[in-house]
């Protein structure tokens, strides 16, 4: 197993992007035949409703996360909520999850941008600011 730390969290619903601001968090690449992940997220506990929905109804989710480095592209896993705890006005949300394949990061924005009606100069333009600012994109969701 290799541990990481877990430098943002937003959950993706609906191709929706919902940043959820972390406390403290890390990621656990279990390394074993099933390709699993563990994700321990601590957030304000403002979030709870939010989680405790998808824990109750037992509902595959999609998150983003960063790992490691702000610098790092935001991976993609589905996850499954399995515990939840409050700890002093916060919530501890493990999920367990499987990363998903996803194109790298250029070709995800790259092709928001396109959907999005930007061409010739002013997608380029758009593009290499976007590459410097790496907003979110639901798109890598899909």
């Amino acid at each position: 197993m290799k541990t990481f730390k877990l430098i943002s969290l937003q959950m993706v619903e609906d191709n929706e992007v919902l940043d959820i601001p972390l406390h403290d968090g890390l990621i656990i690449n279990k390394e074993d035949e099933k390709n699993r992940w563990l994700i321990e997220a601590y957030v304000d506990a403002s979030f709870t409703d939010f989680f405790e929905k998808h824990f109750e109804q037992k509902k595959e989710t999609f998150a983003q996360v960063v790992i490691s480095k702000k610098e790092n592209d935001p991976a993609s896993f589905t996850t499954t909520i399995l515990h939840m705890k409050k700890i002093d006005g916060h919530l501890s949300v493990l999920f367990e999850g499987y990363l998903k394949r996803t194109r790298n990061y250029a070709e995800l924005l790259l092709s928001d941008l396109i959907e999005r009606g930007f061409s010739g100069e002013e997608l380029l333009n758009e593009f290499r600011e976007k590459m410097v600012t790496r907003p979110k994109l639901a798109s890598s969701s899909k």
